[in-house]
């Protein structure tokens, strides 16, 4: 559960490989956004970086864009692109994110 002031940051895919964890929490300022939440995290944690341009964010369970403000409280997942197989050489395609469970799911 966050704290005041916080606010709990999901990680999925890759950026949780390399992060080692899939959850975090995070001290917010008053205006950061969603994009500004992740350049924090990055500067923290450099192997993180490079995935701005791409990234998608999700608040509250919630697809938003990266200039979405948060506050106290609120859950931040942070999704980065995910490939998948070819539905025509038999395999599944890429699925979209479940995120209350944080694995692919199908429609």
């Amino acid at each position: 559960m966050a704290m005041p002031n916080t606010i709990t940051v999901r990680l999925f895919a890759r950026l949780a490989e390399l992060a080692g964890t899939r959850e975090m929490e995070l001290d917010i300022g008053e205006g950061l956004t969603a994009a500004d939440a992740y350049r924090l995290l990055a500067r923290r944690d450099p192997a993180l970086a490079g995935f701005e341009a791409s990234l998608a964010y999700a608040r509250n369970r919630e697809y938003v864009g990266g200039d979405t403000p948060l506050a106290p409280g609120d859950e931040l997942a942070l999704i980065p692109p995910v490939s998948g197989g070819s539905r025509s050489a038999g395999g599944s395609a890429a699925r979209p994110y479940d995120l209350r469970l944080g694995v692919g799911c199908s429609k």
